[in-house]
């Protein structure tokens, strides 16, 4: 099996449409795909330049569903994401700027211990595009700009080991290891975003 490094953007439950709408922004501009219509919980819509499970069809979500998002996002180009695109025969657009996808979403609305908390996790699709969010500062740098502009509590990168490394805490920039979700230590994280 290949890696599925990911980053995670903690937010408050009421931030979720706001979120999406920021991470529309970063869609590249040439995207082919038909707008997809979301409907939240709370009954609002959301209209993305992606696709779920590769459709375009509408979404439900009212009932607080989960929803799977296939994104494209674009990334200034450090050396990392330079070398991904050299390797990978894609170009820069006028900005310098790199659309790299697909970038699995999956929103979780109410997460299960911490209900007015919802997750936004970004999980790579290859090995390849799993170092790229290891190794590059730029890609690190919109995860944690992204979770700034939704009013996140937390940006965390999981490489699938026993930690997790909090990129950014309660507004402030963060380097910080700690116990994975499924460990117990990770509470002690979980109380100092809920302050």
């Amino acid at each position: 099996m290949g890696l599925d490094y990911s980053y995670e953007i903690i937010t408050p439950a009421r931030n979720v449409a706001g979120a999406l709408v920021e991470l529309a922004k970063l869609a590249p501009e040439n995207r082919r795909a038909s707008p997809l219509t979301v409907t939240l919980p709370g009954g609002d819509k959301v209209v993305l330049p992606f696709t779920s499970h590769f459709e375009s069809d509408p979404v439900d979500c009212s009932s607080g569903s989960t929803l799977h998002l296939d994104t494209s996002m674009t990334f200034s180009g450090d050396d990392a994401v330079r070398a991904y695109c050299e390797d990978s025969h894609t170009e820069c657009d006028e900005l310098g700027r790199v659309a790299i996808g697909y970038i699995y979403l999956t929103v979780t609305f109410a997460l299960e211990q911490h209900p007015d908390f919802a997750s936004l996790e970004f999980t790579a699709a290859t090995s390849r595009m799993s170092r790229l969010f290891e190794r590059s500062a730029s890609v690190r740098a919109t995860f944690t700009d992204l979770t700034v502009a939704s009013g996140g509590v937390a940006c965390l990168f999981d490489s699938e080991i026993d930690t997790v490394q909090v990129c950014r805490l309660n507004g402030r920039p963060s380097q910080e290891t700690v116990p994975a979700p499924y460990l117990a230590g990770y509470g002690d994280l979980v109380a100092r975003w809920r302050s």
